[in-house]
């Protein structure tokens, strides 16, 4: 009866072993709130992960910032404080210099293509080692979408406007707004509700959907669409360890989720911005196309950063202007696939 109880005893173990062992859970440490696009993005991915691996692996996010902020995620990461979580390049412009030639002012305003592009140049050995060298694994990438910019009681509608105007500003975005004569002021996206209503600001650089989300169309006489670009350097990073911790088959989920995600975030991002773009619309917020002879313009001043990134990337121990040069061909190669096919979630509907 012993060596009955003994051996039911072991086949329980073996049974709760493989049970363990079959719901590997990686936490995730999100700086932001669960709403939004990326949030819902977000959550698209670890429910994929879990459908994609028959719940070999599950994803429990921390949001808020509930285990780190954003300006300690990358530490944090590397520290293993979570398995993984979401990280934001402008936040470390040295050590994340290899992330941050998605936010640098180029001439590409579609968010789906700078997604695809980001994805397929840092899954490359070169900056994969990058990362690695922080304890850091690539996974996936986000966008906040291109860079528009909204004005009271005045509009942008070609870049002899700009001088004069107090403007908030974004990344390299807004130091090409001073470089043509706009007086900066540093302001949080948050604030910039309250800075155009007191006459704190006469215009302010930020994202569509973002403009829905805080009402500021309430305080906007005018939407000009740049056409411009994008901040693309918001991802997803794992714990170096963790990743290399795992079997070939749970990386293989992971990283082919990441990368789907940016279908899918692009579907969410682009729809959310045409919405918020109508809605201001029926508000009574005169929206401008920039021309594109006047978005050459900006494109032209914005040069000068994309110069400082390569002296940067190259000090971080990367071929900066190769880097760049290859950046720029998946920008194009992404744009005729968009151009040829769609986008792929409209191929899907269809």
């Amino acid at each position: 009866m012993s060596f009955l109880k003994n051996t039911a005893f072991a086949a329980a173990m073996s049974v709760l072993a493989t049970t363990s062992y079959a719901e590997t859970t990686l936490i995730h440490g999100e700086a932001g709130p669960n709403r939004g696009a990326r949030a819902a993005a977000l959550q698209w991915y670890a429910d994929q992960v879990a459908e994609r691996s028959a719940g070999d692996l599950k994803i429990d996010i921390q949001w808020g910032g509930a285990l780190f902020k954003a300006k300690a995620a990358m530490q944090s990461i590397g520290d293993g404080v979570a398995d993984m979580g979401s990280l934001i390049a402008v936040y470390y412009p040295q050590d994340m210099a290899a992330y941050g030639i998605a936010d640098l002012p180029l001439d590409n305003p579609d968010a789906w293509v700078g997604m695809r592009a980001t994805d397929e140049l840092m899954r490359t050995d070169a900056m994969q080692s990058n990362f690695a060298e922080r304890d850091l694994r690539y996974i996936g990438t986000w966008t906040t979408s291109q860079v528009n910019i909204g004005c009271k009681d005045t509009a942008i509608r070609s870049v002899a406007d700009i001088p004069g105007k107090k403007v908030r500003g974004v990344g390299a975005y807004g130091k090409v707004m001073g470089e043509e004569g706009a007086n900066l002021v540093s302001m949080s996206i948050y604030d910039a509700y309250q800075g155009l209503d007191t006459g704190l600001l006469d215009c302010s650089q930020g994202y569509s959907y973002a403009v829905a989300a805080l009402k500021q169309a309430e305080v906007m006489t005018s939407y000009t669409l740049l056409n411009w670009g994008q901040v693309g350097g918001v991802g997803m990073f794992m714990n170096l360890d963790a990743y290399e911790g795992l079997s070939d088959e749970q990386r293989a989920v992971i990283d082919e989720t990441g990368s789907d995600m940016a279908d899918e975030f692009g579907r969410l991002i682009i729809t959310a911005n045409e919405a918020a773009v109508a809605s201001m619309k029926e508000q009574g917020v005169e929206i401008i196309e920039m021309p594109a002879e006047e978005r050459a313009k900006l494109v032209a001043s914005g040069e000068k950063f994309l110069d400082q990134w390569v002296e940067t990337a190259n000090g971080a121990g990367l071929d900066g202007a190769a880097t760049l040069a290859a950046y720029k061909e998946l920008l194009a190669k992404y744009t005729a696939e968009r151009d040829a096919n769609g986008y792929p979630w409209e191929a899907a509907s269809n």
